[in-house]
Parts: structure tokens; C-alpha cells; sequence
């Protein structure tokens, strides 16, 4: 499959939602994402089974569907329920999110996030590939049979090695976020391939998730992607992976050359051109995260709905 790039939705309801991703189907845009907030607080599974409802042809997948507030039977349901309904176009992307989200949100026992993302998707996979699943884990129990079973796309999110080697092992495909590419092609693509070999299965694709803004005046760009992507910095995990990344002084805060190897700015041929590096150096597909102008929202995201359509026309070929 040529490599796509898609978008990230980032709507204030599930009205806003549905109707942006109509808009992107519309601008040409092959897959529509979803971030844990990017549907305004609405269940983001719902919602896009209304959007494939009242659209043709794009794709959507949820970057990510926290997997500790949802058992992994129910995920797999909602998910091949909306793949019944639309067949080949919902791809299913969970994670476990971060702790002080999911601790005080829904008052998780947060350990051991990894061994919970591979029980999940052990689960889910066995359940969605054969209808039937009897699983015993630290974190998941799970008994179900089903009369129908329908497989669908299982993607995962990954931030440090360990999590692109499950990915590349039991996923198919990782979601990487806030990731400088460097990082993604020295520690993440490895990883993936050595979690593939140890399956003996094809290495899976690496979706890297990078935020874009078309606009020529970088300055202003920094100045907001410092005010829209400022609380990564609050993440020893994040904070870690930066300095891995050669980025040693990242918890000083975000220094230019940090948010020029992480943001993708400029016109839309200056777009298309650093996220074609990204498949060069190895990634399957692109998921852009547009930045918004507080004063110029739907401008924004329009601008980078032409700007994803555009670079996805010239990637894929």
C-alpha cells in the first residue's frame, strides 16, 4: 500500500467532529485521526462511526483509545462493530496514556504500562482474528466467544524502545508522538524490526504523528507550538526520550532547534518536502497534527487540510 499522510481532527463537540471530518474527506485528506481530545470530549469511537456514516471513501483511526479506562473485550466490540458497518475504513489505535491523566481521571493503578498494552492487544487480536479469547494476565482477564469474528486494523502508540518493539511485535503498526524523526529512525524503526523478528512476521509501519502549520513566518510558529505542545516538558518519559534524541537541555524547555526537528512548517510544498523525508527515511505514513490559530481557527484548519491533501498526493504518487 502506497504510504498515506492524514490528519489529525481536533473539534470542540461531536458535531464539530463529524462535520471536520466531512470537511477532510472533501479537501482530498485519505485518513482522518482522532487524539485522546481531539473530539471535544465526545467518545471518539462513536463519533466516527457517525462520520463513516454520512462519508464515502476516507478512513479513520483514534491515536489513541486509552486502553485503562475500557476493558479490551469492550474495545474490540466498538471497534468491529463500526468495522461491520464500514468495512475496511476504522483502524483501532490504543496506549495507556500517561499516568497523572489516567490516575486522576479515572483513578487507574498505573503500573507496568507496557506489560497492560501487551495483554490488551493479545486480547483484542486473538478475539478480533479467531472470535474467541480465554486470557489470564496481571492486568487483563478475559473470557468471550463470538459468533462472527471481523478482524480490523490494531494499531498501538509508542514513545520509548521498548513500546515500538510490542508494536512491532503484536501491532499493527505504531503510532509515534512528539518524536523528533532522528529518533524515529535511529531507536524506533530498530526496535520495531526486532519486535517483528522476534514474531517472525514483517515488520509493521512506523505512523509518524507530527505537528504541522502552513505558515512562511517560523518564529511565530515556535512561539505557538510552545503554547499548544508545552506540557510534554512536564514528562520525565517525554523529557528522557529528547535526550536520547540528542536534545540533552530539553528540560529547559523547548529550544528552537528542538521545535524545528519537531514542527513542519512553511508553504505547502515546503510541507510536502519534510514529511516525503520522513517515508525516505523509513516511516510508512504520516498523521499531521495541525496547530490552530486561536484567532483563526477554521482558517487553520483548512489551511491544513490543502496542505495534508496536497503532500498526500505527492507522497503516495
Amino acid at each position: 500500500m502506497p504510504p498515506t499522510v492524514g490528519v489529525a481532527i481536533q473539534a470542540t463537540d461531536a458535531r464539530d467532529f463529524v462535520a471536520q471530518v466531512q470537511q477532510a474527506e472533501a479537501a482530498g485528506v485519505p485518513v482522518a485521526w482522532s487524539t485522546i481530545g481531539g473530539s471535544g470530549g465526545a467518545d471518539t469511537p462513536t463519533a466516527f462511526a457517525v462520520a463513516l456514516a454520512t462519508t464515502s471513501k476516507i478512513r479513520v483511526g483514534t491515536a489513541i483509545v486509552p486502553t485503562w479506562p475500557r476493558h479490551p473485550i469492550i474495545l474490540a466490540s466498538q471497534a468491529m462493530t463500526i468495522e461491520q458497518l464500514s468495512p475496511g475504513r476504522f483502524r483501532l489505535g490504543i496506549g495507556p496514556s500517561h499516568q497523572a491523566g489516567m490516575t486522576r481521571g479515572y483513578g487507574a493503578q498505573f503500573h507496568h504500562p507496557l506489560t497492560q498494552l501487551r495483554e490488551y492487544l493479545t486480547v483484542i487480536r486473538t478475539l478480533s482474528t479467531t472470535g474467541k479469547v480465554d486470557f489470564v494476565g496481571e492486568h487483563v482477564t478475559a473470557n468471550a466467544t463470538w459468533r462472527e469474528p471481523v478482524p480490523f486494523e490494531l494499531l498501538a502508540s509508542a514513545l520509548q524502545p521498548k513500546s515500538f518493539e510490542a508494536c512491532g511485535q503484536l501491532a499493527d503498526g505504531a503510532i509515534s508522538w512528539m518524536c523528533p524523526k532522528q529518533y524515529l529512525v535511529s531507536q524506533a524503526l530498530p526496535a520495531m524490526a526486532a519486535g517483528a523478528k522476534r514474531a517472525n512476521r514483517a515488520t509493521p509501519p512506523l505512523i509518524a504523528h507530527v505537528p504541522i502549520m502552513v505558515s512562511s513566518d517560523r518564529e511565530a510558529v515556535r512561539d505557538l507550538a510552545r503554547k499548544q505542545l508545552g506540557g510534554y516538558m512536564s514528562s520525565p518519559f517525554y523529557l528522557a526520550m529528547f535526550r536520547e534524541a540528542g536534545f540533552p537541555s530539553a528540560n529547559e524547555g523547548y529550544s528552537d532547534a528542538l521545535l524545528d526537528d519537531l514542527v513542519v512548517s512553511g508553504t505547502e510544498a515546503e510541507i510536502t518536502e519534510r514529511l516525503r523525508g520522513y517515508i525516505a527515511d523509513g516511516c510508512g505514513e504520516i498523521l499531521a497534527h495541525p496547530l490552530i490559530e486561536p484567532d483563526d481557527r477554521d482558517g487553520s484548519i483548512a489551511r491544513a487540510f490543502s496542505a495534508v491533501a496536497a503532500a498526500h498526493r505527492a507522497i503516495a504518487g
